[in-house]
């Protein structure tokens, strides 16, 4: 599996994961100068955004299939190649339309970028302590992205200009490519198994028609081709539901959901990122639109919230493995309820220190949630379906961050007062109150 230097493939598994999740967050920084260019509302702005988290979502548990049957290395390459070319594509669109559809194509080559990566950090570590290391090393990447990506894409933004955000891709993924093929060795993909071919499809279509539907109800009001999208995306997303069901090798099986705590721990993924990737479209508009800040001051003031994860994830896992999953969860999101309920009331005066202090409480919450959500959930599946168990608590976690751009940033689009951006955040702590009851009444009756 390893060429050469055992860390040079590691290096290389980590960089694409991190470019990945990297586009996640730099983007909603950029999206003040996007908008200003480019000349588009809040709903183009939305669709920025989630038009790659929506691809990503829909994809996942095809891509990590598609490992299964071709080999990871070959589509891990595929992935970086790909999310390349979208993001050079990203990076000179001239209208909103063009860098939507960019952004689209972009979230096929971060679908197969994500479950690649995983595959190949196992195979480069067999030895399973050194692979849980690494596992480790792979979700820091992941925070680290996640901190580094205010702070960066304000600084290339304020000195560059907002094409920059996708230019500084290209570089880090030329290393990541280059080390790959040369230190990591290609995997064999195992026999064809059934192939489902209508879920990936079922589910994407359904995904963007409802998000389609939120975010247009957000500019027009809810009118008969809102309605009407919305009719459609739930008929698809039950045709999906009712397709895995007969099918012999369903994209998502469903008996996974026997269990209660599977459930649960599925749904308090779900929603940990509506509310935080809400907040942030939410959050980083508030800065610059109503507070004036520039593009530089919004990604400082945001970077606490994004910092958060690198120490708040660690920390997580280490009291889901010694307090227990539920109660590791509970913790979080109690934690991040007050941190987004106090974002709410910040304001023109409000100090520094007091911004700063209720933002990182709701990003450690958050962060601090994640490892034990995803824990139960590999927990209570059998080993034989702890790779897609992992697949599915991902797949729903980027399926919120789309709905939680739709429906906050909805709100904001109604209402882009101050009184609007509050209503956003409560909606966010609320959410978070929601999925702690069910964690509490889960640590009651985990059956």
């Amino acid at each position: 599996m390893v060429r050469g230097n055992r860390w040079a493939a590691t290096a290389a598994v980590l960089l694409g994961f991190f470019v990945v999740m990297l586009d996640v967050t730099v983007v909603n920084v950029a999206l003040g100068g996007i908008g200003a260019d480019l000349r588009i509302g809040i709903g183009t702005l939305q669709w920025v955004v989630d038009a790659y988290t929506l691809v990503l979502a829909a994809l996942l548990l095809a891509a990590g299939a598609a490992c299964d049957r071709i080999g990871a290395r070959k589509v891990y390459l595929i992935g970086l190649l790909g999310f390349g070319v979208l993001s050079l594509a990203c990076a000179m669109a001239p209208t909103g339309g063009t860098l939507v559809a960019a952004r689209a194509v972009q979230g096929v080559g971060a679908a197969a970028v994500v479950p690649g990566s995983l595959t190949l950090l196992g195979a480069v570590h067999p030895d399973p302590a050194a692979r849980a290391r690494a596992i480790g090393l792979w979700g820091g990447a992941g925070g680290v992205a996640a901190a580094v990506g205010p702070i960066l894409g304000g600084m290339l933004v304020t000195a560059v200009g907002w094409r920059s955000v996708f230019w500084i891709n290209l570089p880090v993924i030329a290393v990541a490519v280059l080390l790959t093929i040369r230190a990591v060795d290609g995997t064999r993909g195992i026999a064809p198994r059934g192939l489902d071919l209508f879920g990936p499809g079922l589910s994407a279509l359904g995904l963007a028609a409802g998000t389609w539907a939120v975010i247009s109800a957000g500019e027009h009001g809810w009118g008969v081709p809102q309605l009407a999208a919305a009719v459609a995306a739930a008929g698809l997303l039950t045709g999906f539901v009712a397709v895995e069901r007969r099918i012999p090798e369903p994209m998502l099986p469903p008996g996974l959901f026997a269990g209660r705590g599977f459930t649960v721990a599925v749904t308090v993924g779900f929603c940990l990122n509506v509310s935080f990737f809400g907040q942030l479209f939410v959050l980083s508009l508030f800065f610059q639109r109503t507070l004036g800040h520039d593009a530089w001051e919004a990604g400082l003031a945001l970077a606490p919230q994004a910092c958060s994860a690198v120490v708040a994830a660690p920390l997580g896992g280490r009291a889901a493995a010694r307090f227990g999953v539920f109660p590791a969860m509970l913790m979080g999101l109690v934690l991040g309820a007050a941190g987004f309920a106090g974002t709410a009331f910040i304001g023109s005066g409000t100090a520094p220190l007091v911004v700063s202090g209720v933002t990182f409480a709701a990003g450690f919450g958050m962060a601090f949630a994640m490892p034990a959500a995803t824990a139960a959930a590999v927990s209570t599946v059998p080993d034989e379906l702890a790779g897609t168990a992992g697949g599915v608590v991902n797949a729903a976690r980027q399926t919120g961050s789309v709905a939680g751009v739709a429906i906050l940033g909805g709100v904001v689009a109604v209402d882009a007062s101050p009184s609007g951006f509050r209503v956003a955040m409560l909606m966010a702590a609320g959410i978070f109150v929601v999925a702690a009851t069910l964690v509490a009444a889960a640590a009651r009756d985990p059956a």
